[in-house]
């Protein structure tokens, strides 16, 4: 896979209780036992918790990523990349609660593909959004995929190596506090072309489809 905190202060103000001092007032008089002095009391601490402001929760949606393997359909493995075994492989991850990839590739007569799926849950709605929209900064060229998740990005880029040609395409849906990142790319080595971009585009679409519904069904 080519690679792909937020503490609230709670701050509770307390009412200074100012005392006035009367010009010639004698100091035999004590301090003011009044109800109004009462009142001016300082108050206790479940009052000074009572009247702070609340603390504000972090939305979380989600708090694991699914199983990468199984977050595409058998059918759908098939399609996009033929004679790849349905099983696919998960790569190690140094924290697979929060982030896990799986991997499908093959080579069938000449025709080669490859399809990566990695979810990333983070800490915050606000985390995942930030994540997201550094990581389209990064990407040109593409454009918004409507009616994916709460925001969703494509974009296709071709490359040449030795007069090979090699089209990948990259979807990045952000649902609530989790991101989903889609790879597939595909080359052909007996015409050293590579697939149309619609066909590498429409396939990453479909596995970022499928791959949405596993995070929010799980």
């Amino acid at each position: 896979m080519r690679p792909l905190p937020l503490p609230l202060a709670l701050t509770a103000r307390l009412a200074p209780v100012a005392v006035l001092a009367t010009a010639g007032w004698a100091l035999s008089s004590g301090p003011d036992t009044t109800p109004a002095a009462r009142d001016r009391a300082t108050p206790s601490p479940a009052e000074r918790s009572a009247s702070a402001p609340a603390t504000q929760a972090v939305t979380r949606t989600y708090t694991a990523a699914p199983a990468p393997c199984e977050s595409v359909a058998d059918k759908s493995v098939g399609s996009l990349v033929p004679g790849a075994k349905a099983a696919g492989k998960e790569i190690p991850s140094t924290d697979s609660k929060v982030r896990r990839t799986c991997s499908w590739n093959a080579l069938k007569g000449y025709e080669y593909r490859w399809l990566d799926v990695s979810f990333e849950v983070m800490a915050s709605d606000e985390a995942a959004r930030k994540s997201y929209e550094e990581r389209v900064a990064d990407r040109e060229g593409g454009g918004e995929v409507p009616g994916l998740g709460d925001a969703a990005y494509s974009v296709v880029d071709l490359t040449t190596e030795d007069k090979q040609q090699t089209r990948e395409g990259t979807v990045l849906v952000r649902a609530s506090n989790a991101l989903v990142m889609i790879t597939y790319n595909g080359s052909d080595f007996e015409s050293k072309k590579a697939p149309s971009t619609d066909e590498i585009n429409k396939g990453a679409i479909k596995a970022a489809r499928e791959a949405l519904a596993a995070l929010t069904d799980g």
